[in-house]
């Protein structure tokens, strides 16, 4: 992808058969990453219909990662589709203990669900249904005790491809992203990481083993178009979120206590599952606070406002000095990348955003075209910003957005664009080191 949409005469309904038609056809092992959200439930509820008019008697995959802390209405919306449709479906739902991104609490980067020592404290009791794997009846060979969610997320193809492929012939790991709905997401299509036959809407994820993304141009009104049109099941707390006056564009079905939580996500938990907010809070460090705090000036968001005696950099470091030892640690690791980033290698900016940086008298210095597949132009800055007010502030370095990480306990400092590098990847063994003995 060279970041440019071309509009194609035929409707994205008309698209995704055209690709659900290839991904069959191509692959021998298919399997839909299944979260209970709204995207990942249509993407199943397509290829369900697409088999039983054009394949019937071949079955699909589903691998489902259960969290523990997530919405009763999920659970019972997964429960429902795997029943409903088991004609069809091979089931996977995973409640194996992992080390899940924490977004709640400063001083812990991760929380692990299902946690056997603290079965006690769990939201929400194990489910019964016959396909769940945990502890006691896994066949994962490559879980370690504790490992981060993303190395298990990372090990389930090439394990789904041994197992049920029997290693043999090609696997697709189907995954209901769509590229509007966050730049993160348009990242993991477009990144140049190798495809399959040139199809730029896959990604090879080892040898024969690769994910599609075919829902990747819809809207979310496309979802919900689809939805009504054909008659499909979905998570009614969706309906939930409309009754408490959510867009669509603003609902989330996701870990109460991950990115999501600063943006007013967990405390909608308190709304519309009341009878485990308690739970919820004494789950999780923090929990409380956020769900108060996580959309206001406290928690970094949005219009967050400079103490008086302050520049950014220097709020910066008094938030450094107030973190405990690892976790102000790992700020700075990243921090320091971007510095260097900016200052020596350069990033990548709009003609807009350089404009605009030209009339505040930033001093900036064009490198040029990026090696990346997109049309914006290479810079390098003099000087790390201590802000910078342009329209696309996210896109800019600056210390008040390092300042806005710290706040909003953004460990992996997603929002100052940061992805897994071999820096985080590290950090990753390091951490599984660390949790695999509890």
């Amino acid at each position: 992808m060279n970041g440019k949409k071309i509009h194609l005469p035929i409707t994205v309904y008309q698209a995704i058969q055209r690709r659900l038609e290839f991904v069959f056809n191509e692959f021998d092992n298919v399997y839909v990453s299944f979260s209970g959200g709204k995207d990942s439930g249509l993407l199943l509820n397509l290829c369900i219909q697409y088999l039983r008019e054009h394949q019937p008697g071949r079955t699909i995959g589903v691998f489902h990662q259960d969290f523990e802390a997530q919405y009763t209405h999920t659970t019972e919306y997964v429960t429902r589709t795997l029943n409903g449709d088991a004609d069809v479906i091979r089931p996977f739902w995973s409640c194996m203990p992992m080390a899940v991104n924490l977004a709640t609490s400063m001083h812990q980067r991760h929380w692990v669900p299902w946690e056997p020592d603290l079965q006690a404290i769990w939201v929400r009791p194990m489910p019964e249904y016959p396909s769940v794997l945990n502890l006691g009846n896994h066949q994962f060979d490559f879980y370690q005790r504790n490992m981060l969610q993303e190395e298990f997320y990372k090990a389930f193809s090439p394990w789904y491809h041994r197992a049920v492929g029997n290693g043999q012939h090609r696997t697709c790991c189907l995954v209901g992203i769509r590229t509007a709905e966050s730049l993160n997401r348009w990242r993991a299509i477009s990144q140049d990481k190798g495809t399959y036959l040139r199809i730029p809407w896959t990604t090879k994820l080892e040898t024969n083993v690769y994910a599609g993304y075919p829902l990747y141009d819809w809207s979310v009104e496309d979802v919900w178009t689809a939805n009504a049109h054909f008659g499909f099941d979905y998570n009614r707390v969706y309906d939930l979120f409309h009754y408490a006056g959510l867009s669509p564009h603003e609902m989330r079905v996701a870990s109460p206590f991950g990115d999501w939580a600063n943006n007013g996500s967990l405390a909608l938990y308190r709304a519309i599952e009341p009878h485990i907010w308690g739970r919820l809070i004494g789950r999780v460090n923090g929990a409380n606070f956020t769900s108060i705090y996580g959309a206001t000036h406290a928690a970094g968001y949005k219009s967050i406002k400079l103490p008086k005696g302050h520049t950014w950099k220097s709020y910066v470091d008094f938030l450094l000095s107030t973190l405990p030892e690892e976790t102000r640690a790992n700020y700075q690791q990243k921090f320091a990348t971007s510095i260097n980033w900016w200052l020596n290698d350069g990033g990548v900016l709009s003609a807009e955003t350089i404009a605009e940086l030209n009339g505040m008298g930033v001093k900036i210095e064009l490198k040029g075209k990026s090696n990346y597949k997109t049309d914006k132009i290479k810079v390098t800055f003099a000087e790390y910003p201590d802000d910078v007010d342009v329209k696309d502030f996210a896109s800019v370095p600056s210390y008040k957005r390092m300042a806005i990480c710290i706040l909003k306990n953004d460990h992996l400092c997603k929002y100052m664009g940061f992805t897994l590098t071999k820096i985080e990847n590290a950090k990753r063994k390091a951490a599984l080191e660390k949790y695999k003995n509890l």
